[in-house]
């Protein structure tokens, strides 16, 4: 990834400074703490009293005990939530210790036991008439506000199976998919790759292909490939059970695609994403394939190697930002635009919400977690001090300040769907990113910055959507059979030729890099929306800066943040009304892409 070096950054930023840890002590002070047991222990008490109270009492239910039986509900849900987050974020910190991971297994059986017995309550909710359902919601206003909530476990009742199955899938999960995900995440931190006398994690050595030194970035690429293919089978079979898995509940349930389950419960539609994905893939010559041909001749290239994707270009310095500097230039950035959004992204640091250093056993990448709205989010990174770290800590910090501000909605409503939840990490990169291109006069520099915005562009928008194709063809072809490793890797193959174009030279270890990619085992057809939060950020950012333009700035940060104060209570037409956007165009998604097209043209100009 190219570096977005700020001008008033040193150049040789001090990277030997303490790197905080998080403190998780808001929710739990140890895993053996007394809390805990008495926590797991009340939520096994009240839910079996929920049961006995409501079983068979829903579909005959008035107003005031419907009410009564959600708040129950979703008190219980903040209660199972704290618990299975702190076991999550315990296991996270460190993945090959036998006690975290016993702890995090141990947690997560309790949980599902437990949930098992209201398991009946959605399922019930779903069967009760919608005229009925009206009625209940216009006798009380204080239940109305949860309609949000029920329209979004009312949107799989066309799926729902009969009690009996949906109790055998819930209490199995735990050894099907649950189980399938944590072996993969187990291999692979426990996976050490050897390079120049050292093991390295795999955080550390996918850091060097970004590295500045081509020899560097050949030999980390070799090793990872290599490396990868020496677990390969165990990945193929991970992949394999999983899409099986998929595809045997998909087919129960009658979704009519594989990727139809995770559009609704990302509430879009099928022909949505489609339209996002197609539009993507019409554009991959105009972009990805224009770009790559045009950083290869930058290089002085006729092909680059795969390892020279994220290569550093020319004129390129090779500083790194301190902690501190990351944190002043994601916090000034975000203050330029939101002082209130600044304020709440501060906690994060003050109050140690963020794990910030490289461990070996952490879990690889960087994520936010939302917990639960009677506590506060949590982001892991593996900080490097690389300028993609700046942007990742940009882009976690966006999901973290989402999470605090929809947090008043409560445990049933808070959460956005991943479409959305996307928006606001996107758009938390988008002002980091324009905040130091402003402050960068020097016309070279400024060339950088914008060849770096695109490549991370493209690395969110066309390398999202080839990796969304690579499920697709996965899942489908899989119903015809198990896979073997190479016709993963083939298939693998063919969508990074066809996203990436011919500016490439793909080394046959290549095959193997479908294997790390977390997202195809953990949450499968997540990858979209990355895809579709960049597309959806440029028609955002555009209208900030017309409203900007009109002496309107204030009046979009308020429509801005109470957007993200919705949390999950609006649909993405409603949440974007405001901002006269609508996805449904069938323009919408290549106005998006043309941002991109015109960054490049400005730099092949």
């Amino acid at each position: 990834m190219v570096m977005y070096a700020h001008s008033a950054l040193a150049a040789t930023a001090n990277m030997d400074e303490k790197l905080p840890n998080w403190d998780l002590s808001s929710l739990y002070s140890a895993t053996d703490a007394p809390e805990i047991k008495a926590d797991v222990e009340k939520a096994r008490n009240t839910a079996k009293a929920f049961a006995r109270c409501y079983a068979d009492k829903i579909e005959n239910i008035s107003a005031d005990e419907l009410l009564t039986a959600i708040t129950e509900y979703e008190k219980l849900s903040d209660l199972l939530g704290k618990l299975g987050s702190y076991a999550q974020l315990i296991y996270a910190s460190n993945m090959t210790d036998p006690q975290s991971a016993s702890f995090y297994q141990n947690i997560s059986e309790e949980l599902t036991d437990i949930s098992t017995q209201t398991l009946f309550f959605t399922l019930a909710i779903n069967r009760i008439d919608d005229a009925v359902l009206a009625k209940l919601l216009a006798e009380s206003s204080a239940l109305a506000k949860y309609q949000p909530w029920l329209r979004d476990v009312r949107a799989l009742r066309p799926y729902q199976l009969a009690d009996e199955l949906e109790k055998l899938l819930h209490e199995k999960s735990i050894t099907g998919h649950a189980a399938w995900s944590r072996l993969f995440d187990e291999t692979l931190a426990q996976m050490k790759f050897p390079l120049d006398g050292k093991k390295l994690s795999s955080a550390e050595i996918l850091d060097l292909l970004s590295s500045p030194d081509g020899e560097m970035r050949r030999k980390a690429a070799k090793v990872f490939g290599k490396k990868l293919g020496e677990q390969i089978h165990v990945f193929a079979l991970i992949t394999n059970i999983i899409a099986k898995d998929k595809a045997i509940e998909d087919n129960w349930r009658k979704f009519p695609l594989p990727i139809s389950s995770r559009n609704v419960a990302n509430q879009v539609e099928d022909e949505v994403v489609s339209a996002l994905l197609d539009t993507v893939k019409r554009n991959y010559s105009n972009l990805s394939h224009r770009y790559y041909k045009f950083k290869a001749g930058w290089l002085g290239k006729e092909k680059l190697e795969y390892w020279d994707r994220n290569a550093p270009l020319p004129q390129d310095d090779d500083s790194k930002y301190s902690w501190e500097e990351a944190k002043s230039t994601v916090l000034d950035a975000y203050g330029a635009f939101s002082p209130r959004l600044q304020a709440i992204g501060k906690r994060f640091f003050d109050e140690n919400w963020i794990d910030v250093p490289v461990r070996p056993g952490k879990s690889p990448g960087a994520f936010a977690h939302p917990t639960v709205p009677s506590a506060h989010p949590y982001l892991l990174l593996n900080y490097q001090g690389k300028t993609r770290d700046v942007m990742t800590l940009a882009h976690e910090l966006g999901h973290g300040v989402h999470q605090v501000l929809s947090a008043k909605q409560g445990a049933l409503m808070a959460d956005t769907p991943l479409t959305l939840a996307e928006t606001a990490s996107v758009f938390g990169e988008q002002l980091v990113f324009q905040n130091i291109l402003a402050n960068e006069k020097n016309p070279a520099r400024r060339r950088i910055l914008i060849a770096g915005k695109v490549e991370d562009m493209l690395n969110t928008v066309v390398r999202q959507t080839a990796f969304c194709e690579f499920e697709r063809v996965v899942h489908e072809q899989r119903k015809k059979g198990e896979l073997t490793s190479e016709a993963l890797g083939k298939i693998w193959m063919k969508v990074q030729k066809d996203s990436l174009g011919s500016a490439f030279n793909f080394s046959r270890e290549y095959r193997n890099y479908w294997a790390y990619v977390p997202h195809f085992i953990h949450t499968p057809f997540y990858v979209y929306a990355y895809a579709f939060g960049d597309c959806l950020v440029n028609a955002l950012y555009a209208t900030y800066l017309k409203e900007k333009a009109a002496g309107n700035a204030a009046s979009f940060e308020q429509k801005y943040l109470t957007m993200l104060e919705a949390g999950g209570t609006l649909r993405h037409k409603e949440l974007l009304a405001p901002f006269n956007i609508d996805i449904t165009k069938p323009d919408f998604w290549q106005q998006g892409l043309d941002i991109i097209s015109g960054y490049i043209d400005e730099l092949v100009a």
